[in-house]
This record gives C-alpha cells, sequence and structure tokens, in this order.
C-alpha cells in the first residue's frame, strides 16, 4: 500500500527519492565495454553492408514505412539491445540505454548539418535547456575534445559535467559520422550558484556512468538524413522499486532524443543557409 501511494506523489514532486552513492564497479564498467565493442562492430558492419542508417536494416515494408515517416517531417525512434551470438549482453548492477533516431531535413546538405552538430561552442544555444554550458577544449584534426554539462529532470533535477573525446570519419563525399565517448563524468552540486562544485567519484549517484553518442549524416534525395544513436550507463535501481522507476526512466533517453533532434532541425534550417 506504502508503494502505491508513493508513485503519484513521485511523479507529483511532493516525495524526493533518496538514492545512495553508488560507485562504478569494475565489472559493469567492463560489461558496457563489451556492449560497445559489439555495437561499434555493428555499426561497421552497416556500413560495408551498405545499412548506413538505423532505417536501412528494417525489413522491406517497413524499411519504406520509416522513410515515408522522415519525408513526412517526422523523426523515426527506435530502442535497440545488442546482442552476443543472439544472446543479450549482461550488465550487472547496470542499466544500459540504447536509443536511435533519424530525421530528413530537405534541401539541406552535409556540409550545413555537420556545421551545426560539430558547433561544440555553441551546443548550449542550439540544445538547450538540456545543455547548459559547452565548450571546444582542444582541436586536433579529426579529432577533438569537448565539455558539456547537461541537465535533465525526472524526480529531481540532475546537472552532469561530461568530457568527451570526438573522432570525425568520412565515407565518400556523402556521408560522415561524429563520434562521442565519455572519459569522465561528475555530478554537480549547486549548479549555477556561487558554491557549485562536482562531487566527488565515490559519491556518484549514478543516474549516468558513461555516455557514447554517434552521429551519421547521409546527404542525398535532395537533402540530408540525420541520425543520433546514443548509449547510456546508469546504475540498476534496487528491485523493490525497479517496476515503478526502470519504465519511467527508460523514456528518458527517447524524450531526449527527439528534442535533441528537433533542435537540430530548427538550427539547419534557420541557418540561412538552407533554402525555405
Amino acid at each position: 500500500m506504502r508503494l502505491v501511494l508513493l508513485v503519484p506523489c513521485i511523479l507529483l514532486g511532493t516525495v524526493e527519492i533518496p538514492v545512495h552513492a553508488d560507485e562504478l564497479k569494475p565489472e559493469t564498467n567492463a560489461a558496457f565495454d563489451r556492449y560497445i565493442a559489439v555495437t561499434e562492430a555493428r555499426m561497421d558492419d552497416d556500413v560495408r553492408r551498405d545499412e548506413f542508417l538505423v532505417i536501412d536494416r528494417l525489413p522491406a515494408s517497413r524499411r519504406q514505412e520509416a522513410y515515408e515517416q522522415v519525408h513526412q517531417n517526422q523523426i523515426y525512434i527506435e530502442e535497440l539491445h545488442t546482442q552476443k551470438d543472439n544472446l543479450p549482453i549482461a550488465i550487472p548492477n547496470g542499466l544500459i540505454h540504447h536509443w536511435a533516431g533519424v530525421m530528413f531535413i530537405p534541401k539541406a546538405t552535409l556540409s550545413e548539418a555537420i556545421g551545426v552538430i560539430e558547433d561544440y561552442s555553441n551546443q548550449s544555444n542550439t540544445y538547450s535547456p538540456e545543455v547548459r554550458r559547452s565548450k571546444l577544449i582542444e582541436q586536433n584534426g579529426n579529432e577533438a575534445k569537448i565539455y558539456i554539462q547537461f541537465a535533465n529532470k525526472l524526480f529531481i533535477t540532475v546537472v552532469l559535467n561530461v568530457y568527451f573525446d570526438v573522432s570525425d570519419a568520412q565515407f565518400g563525399s556523402t556521408r560522415r559520422q561524429a563520434t562521442s565517448r565519455s572519459t569522465r563524468i561528475a555530478e554537480v552540486v549547486n549548479p549555477g550558484g556561487a558554491d557549485e562544485f562536482e562531487r566527488p567519484a565515490d559519491s556518484n549517484h549514478g543516474y549516468m556512468w558513461r555516455f557514447n553518442n554517434y552521429w551519421r549524416i547521409d546527404e542525398r534525395d535532395g537533402g540530408v538524413y540525420i541520425q543520433n544513436e546514443s548509449i547510456t550507463l546508469s546504475r540498476a535501481f534496487p528491485p523493490i522499486l525497479s517496476w515503478v522507476f526502470t519504465p519511467l526512466t527508460n523514456s528518458v533517453p527517447s524524450d531526449v532524443l527527439f528534442r535533441l533532434l528537433t533542435d537540430t532541425r530548427k538550427v539547419v534550417t534557420k541557418s540561412g543557409l538552407t533554402p525555405k
């Protein structure tokens, strides 16, 4: 009965769930690395098979529907689950959130799209309020180091400082991929205040332990297809609460992905480079 009464209070924000610090365990980190290795191997195979976008891997009838969907100014979103030898990859003490979304911007070009996506110093304007701060730290050819401060609210507002290594790969003259892999994630206490500071690693609550992000841009059919595929690792909830929180937290990446692509479309379209 207490759990039944707790749910509406949580959703209304009248009860804050205490979440103890939960350090990323070596076995959880290793499992995430295995998941990424298998996923990135699949991505390489996709390029070789000319299945550059996730919708290209769909059965023929569903693939046609997905292309019609994005050509009607809609966004195709799919939750993904990487497997090895047709079996799920176990993530002990952790949860994988793996989503991909595709949209189409008519009359846009690859250079216009990548110009917005890789404008790291301006992402706090493009993707506000999810991105509060952003900065290009270092650029070395097709590789870069960047900093982004993310904010998201579910039960409480969580602010994270995330540092990424970024690599950029070109596939012919019309396809591009930008890959970001987190190298450090720290929770922020009192964000925006004079006493703002980062929590020590051993005080991390596990809202997001690891984050990999993959952009793909494909220029054809009179415009550009833009795909974002994101993979995050977070803590697992205790069994007594998982039935409440796991479905809710699983919806967050989908919502964030939708807004990410929508904001990207707006900036590319309004850049002045894309004909109306």
